[in-house]
This record gives structure tokens, sequence and C-alpha cells, in this order.
């Protein structure tokens, strides 16, 4: 049976493939082959322009011709390269005789030997990789990274001029201001996302053990070391990691997944307080008609977007942090553990990409309740205490803090009548006693 949304086992190749479709052209298994392709033609113009004696005679004109290879890639170049694999049980092999043979077609037969020269299969992984990640960074996840910023920033600016009861450890506090609570969302997002943008997209190019031992010995009067850091850098776009062992050390990667999470975990951060102000009803929910909130309370419009969100993003920290973890660690030289992990990149960031855009659609749906943050406030009379007891330090008013104590911490409601009666038994002038009395919950708002 072909693969569809019902019969798959990941639910970001299922249920939420729609949601995905993007990242197919990064991560999945004819993305990687295409982007192996892509790096053995590139290394073997290269290799023409360097140029090696052997390959003086082949004409740039031809170079377009092989790009096209890559460039025009389809899924039954993909499927030729598997069907070769079946034979030789090697991937990156498969593709260079999938190449061989497109170069007997293009009357190149007599450099095919130069495809792959001097590499190990980690030359190409090692490329692939990082530039597919590369790529997907700016294609998809910048773009869903971008719109929910800017929605949150919206919304920042939007209310923020909402007073609100702000709550440490659940309980009544100084009051604040919605908008000023949503920017503080927006700010460590972008300072996170700073610190992501300088994390290098890094890549092992020098032969079996890093050291271009077959380049050398079949050259020995070439720089390879310089032709390597030419190549990732000016033709692939990627920071030369050198000296390395047989793999890239992964260090930069491991940095990169590292801030993908911290991002998350921000995003999870703001799941929670928005979940929690819609059970505090200090939002409405959009409705949309034919929708049903539970299958048994018909009155119910929950906040399952920002659970989804959670949920997913949780699960993409999960494998950011097993990446980042287990990536750096290879037994001596080299081992293959490093190779499955990879097989997987793709697949935080879908679930990254699925919790995105399930925050994005909660935050599209809230409606302010605004009669409920006034309430809130009319009912915590108590939080102008510290206003109060701070104006009077100022007036060397003598022990403040132990006088508003004294009314502030009893069972008894603090209302603003209580409050004005406590004002006018302070022994302060009555320009004072107007300043305090003109504090209320909804101004005590700070900067």
């Amino acid at each position: 049976m072909a693969l569809s949304p019902l019969n798959a086992i990941s639910p970001i190749d299922g249920r939420y493939r729609s949601k995905v479709e993007k990242l197919k052209d990064y991560f999945s298994e004819e993305a990687l082959i295409k982007y192996r392709v892509l790096v053995e033609i590139e290394y073997f113009i290269a290799l023409c322009e360097l140029p090696l004696p052997q390959l003086e005679a082949v004409s740039p004109s031809i170079f377009e011709d092989l790009r096209g290879i890559y460039k025009n890639f389809t899924a039954e170049d993909a499927t030729a390269i598997k069907d070769i694999e079946k034979v030789t049980n090697h991937d990156v092999k498969a593709v260079e005789y999938f190449i061989k043979d497109k170069f007997d077609a293009l009357e190149l037969s007599a450099y095919k030997e130069f495809i792959h020269f001097g590499l190990t299969s980690q030359d190409i992984n090692n490329t692939a990789v990082p530039l597919s990640i590369k790529d997907a960074m700016n294609a998809v996840y910048l773009p869903e990274y971008t719109t929910l910023l800017e929605k949150i920033e919206t919304l920042a600016n939007d209310w923020a001029a909402i007073p609100m009861l702000a709550r440490t450890h659940g309980q009544p506090a100084s009051p604040t201001r919605l908008g000023k609570e949503i920017a503080v969302f927006a700010t460590r997002l972008k300072e996170q996302f700073k610190l992501l943008n300088d994390v290098p997209s890094a890549a092992k190019f020098g032969g079996a053990t890093g050291n271009y031992n077959a380049h050398k010995v079949a050259y020995p009067n070439i720089d390879w070391k310089a032709f390597g850091t030419k190549f990732v850098q000016e033709k692939l776009g990627l920071q030369h990691s050198f000296p390395t062992t047989q793999i890239e050390h992964y260090d930069h990667a491991a940095a990169l997944f590292d801030g993908l999470k911290r991002i998350n975990t921000i995003i999870i951060d703001l799941d929670r307080d928005i979940w929690t102000y819609v059970s505090m009803d200090y939002f409405k929910q959009k409705i949309k008609a034919g929708e049903v909130g539970s299958s048994a309370m018909p009155h119910k419009v929950n906040p399952i977007d920002f659970e989804n969100s959670e949920g997913n993003l949780g699960i993409a920290n999960a494998i950011f942090e097993h990446l980042s973890a287990k990536l750096p660690i290879s037994r001596l030289q080299r081992d293959l553990t490093d190779s499955t992990v990879l097989r997987n990149v793709g697949v935080p960031f879908g679930h990254t990409i699925i919790g995105f855009k399930s925050t994005l659609k909660g935050l599209d749906k809230l409606l302010l309740n605004e009669p409920k943050f006034a309430q809130d406030l009319e009912n915590n009379w108590a939080v102008v205490a510290e206003a109060i007891q701070t104006i009077l330090r100022r007036e060397s008013y003598p022990n403040p803090y132990e006088a508003l104590k004294g009314l502030t911490r009893t069972n008894t409601a603090i209302t603003q009548n209580s409050i004005s009666d406590f004002i006018d038994t302070l022994e302060v002038s009555e320009t004072i006693k107007a300043e305090l009395k003109a504090i209320t919950p909804s101004n005590y708002t700070g900067i």
C-alpha cells in the first residue's frame, strides 16, 4: 500500500503532513540523495577548475549540463539510485555510480574516475546534511519563526495599554500591562535568534580520516587544505571544519540544535501563560461554525492550539537534545552512530513547525475580555500597598513597611475605601495624602 496520511507511522508524515510539506525538499531521503549529488557534481567541477592535469581538457561549457544533474533531479532519479544501492549496499557509492552513468550520457566517460576522487562517504554526507539544514532554516524555519514573532509583537503593541494584575507564585502582585508581558516573549525570542544566527553551518571535507591522504599521495604539490576550504566555503557556502577525524565533529550543529531548543522552550512558556490566561477568563476564543470543543460538554471552547504546540515543541526538544548530546561523540576516528541519528534531523524541525503554526493559530483566535482584567484589579486593592509604603519611605515616614503589612496581611478584604481610610490616618501632609489616594491598581503599572 502506498504511503498516505492514514497509514503513516509518524504523525508529521500523517496527520500533520500538510503543515510540514515544505520540509520534504530538505529532509526526505530523496532530498538527502539530491544534496549528495549536488556535492559530488560541484566537487568534480572544482577539480576541473583547479585544474587537475587530467581534467584540463574538460570544457567549462559542460559545467551547466553537469549542474543540471542535480538541478533537474527527479523522484525517478532518486529511485534509480536506491535501486543501485540494493546492489552496492552503500548509499553514497550508489550516488557515485549514478553520476558515472550520467557522465557516459554526456560523453565524459574518460573523466568519471574523478567523481568522488580521494573522498570518503563522510565528505559527502558532512557537506550535504549541513547544506540541507542551512537551506531548510532559510526557506522554511525562518519564515515560520518570523510570522510568529511578528504576531507576538503585534499583540504586544495592541495590548500595550491594558493594565493587568500580575501574579507571582500564583498570588496577586504589583500590576503590570498585558502588552508588556507579551513583549517579554518577543524580546526573549529575538535575543535567542541572534545567538542562533551566529552559529556557523560547518562541514567536514578532508578525505578518509581528515588528512587528505589520498589527495596528497596522488598530487603532493597541490595545497589540498586550501582547496578544501575554498570548495566548502565558496562553492557550498559552509564553514570548513579542519582538522577533523573521518567525520564532522558536529559541535556547531549541536549549538544550532540547542539554540532551536531554547527558542522552542520560550514558545512553550508563552503557550502555558496564554493557556492560563484563557482559564482565568482573560481571553475568550473565536468560535468556528461546526467545531466541537468537547465530545461530552457542548459549551466548551478548549485552548487546544496551545496544548498542541506545547506537545509538539516538547517532542522536538527531546530530539534536539539527543542530537546535540550524541552527535559530537564518536569513537576514535569515527563510528556509524551519527549516520542513523542524522537521518532523523528533519523530525524535530517538523514538530517545531507544527508547534509554531499551532501557537499562531491559537493567538489568532484570542478575544480580549477587558472587563475581567478590570475586575481582577478592582478586587485586589492590596497591590497598591507597595506604592504607598515606597512613597512613605521617600518621605522618611517611620516603619512604613510594617504599617502597610498590618493593614494588608489579614484575611479581611482590602478595598479602595479601606485604603483611603488608612491613608487618612497617616501623619503626612494633605498633598502627600492626595498623591497616595491617586494610586489605583489600574494606574500603578510602572514603566
